[in-house]
């Protein structure tokens, strides 16, 4: 299935979809920004910025102005129930995301929410059934695992799905980050299991599992798992504090193609920014990717005699490629912000259609599944862990 080039038909007709959005920090940002840019590229139905939510009332009315907001709110209960809102972005903190999400959808709202789908496996399940029930009444959902929308990599899911690769054997991902390096860096809500879930597990590891299944298109069905707390307690607000969560990750899963996929993950890998890595090696060729290049696929192809063969490097900037027709003249890059913009076109374009979007909460449940079971590994001592859920397939879209 390729991803969609950016003239597909949508129009702006009709009267506009309202978008709220709640939370206005890292992701706020990131989402606003989508936002604000979007129609500007793409063709996607009217809407608009409405209102921007946050706790703190100053705080979230300096960054609706600045972000593009008409107005800022408090409570976003009191926002569900505005007829003018069609469409809910949740960027707050994972332990609010189910609760939430599941009251907008029951309110009637669309629903786009970050990665991952929630804290805990019992919070993505009812998410998961509510979007189903939502879904029923033309509801639409979605997860936000962004890099899905990188063109490089949307690139490198063709190639698979080609057969380019052949038979895909094995898969390396590594996701790695240092912003928690120096031992006195300050305790945040991302440290603490009753708000963040999980730590590096949760985070980036959500990210590179989605990309395992996202790109071979199959499930995972076995799991092996490591966890690790390097620095166990940081400077609070009140003194010493207990970290709760890991510092990194380590995973081995088996797909149901038969593909073994090694999964790293740290926060504490120092020099590494934020570097997502996918090596992925077929009997007919390879394919590698590094986020911090991420106008570059290297490809190998395996079936060209072997005094030809080598890595060559493939800069994904031409109109052929994923997204990129709406964008800059060849050989002019693109960045990280613009996985989010496209994102938000393709959720927009999905609700226009009247298509269920993906991922979907269904996939984001597959994903904290398998996050689920590297934590039940690591703390059986990196037992193997069976998975017997069947595939969910992604939809056309993607």
């Amino acid at each position: 299935m390729n991803s969609p080039d950016s003239k597909n038909g949508t129009t702006r007709d009709g009267p506009p979809l309202g978008v709220a959005m709640i939370g206005y920090a890292f992701m706020g940002k990131a989402h606003s920004n989508a936002w604000r840019n979007v129609a500007a590229f793409f063709d996607v139905p009217a809407f608009e910025q409405k209102v921007l939510v946050g706790r703190d009332a100053g705080q979230v009315a300096a960054a609706a102005s600045k972000y593009g907001w008409t107005e800022s709110a408090t409570d976003w209960r009191s926002v569900l129930e505005r007829d003018d809102i069609h469409i809910v972005d949740i960027c707050a903190p994972g332990w609010m995301h189910a609760e939430i999400a599941i009251a907008a959808l029951e309110a009637g709202k669309h629903v786009l929410v970050e990665k991952p789908l929630a804290n805990t496996l019992a919070q993505a399940e009812a998410m998961a059934d509510a979007a189903r029930s939502a879904r029923e009444r033309g509801v639409q959902s979605m997860i936000g695992f962004n890099y899905r929308r990188v063109p490089a990599l949307a690139l490198a899911r063709e190639f698979i799905a080609e057969g380019r690769l052949g038979t895909v054997r094995h898969v390396r991902a590594a996701y790695l980050q240092d912003w928690l390096v120096d031992a006195d860096s300050p305790m945040t809500w991302r440290l603490n299991k009753e708000t963040a879930g999980s730590g590096a597990l949760g985070d980036i590891a959500s990210h590179a599992i989605d990309q395992v299944m996202f790109l071979l298109g199959g499930s995972v069905t076995e799991v092996s798992g490591r966890l690790h707390t390097f620095v166990s307690s940081r400077p609070g607000a009140e003194g010493p504090e207990e970290v709760t969560v890991d510092d990194a990750a380590w995973a081995t899963l088996t797909l149901d193609t038969g593909t073994i996929a090694s999964v790293e993950v740290s926060r504490m890998a120092t020099g590494q920014k934020n570097s997502l890595k996918l090596e992925i090696y077929g009997d007919k060729g390879s394919l590698l990717f590094d986020l911090e290049t991420i106008n570059e696929l290297g490809f190998l192809d395996a079936t060209v005699p072997i005094r030809e063969q080598g890595f060559r490097r493939i800069l994904v900037n031409e109109p052929e490629h994923p997204y990129m027709d709406a964008w800059w003249p060849q050989g002019h890059v693109i960045g990280w912000e613009h996985t989010f913009t496209h994102e938000i076109r393709d959720f927009l374009t999905a609700i226009h259609g009247g298509a269920a979007p993906s991922p979907s909460f269904e996939e984001g449940l597959a994903v904290q599944r398998v996050l689920a079971a590297i934590e039940e590994s690591a703390n059986a001592k990196s037992s193997i862990i069976q998975l017997t859920t069947a595939a969910v397939p992604a939809t056309e879209g993607a």
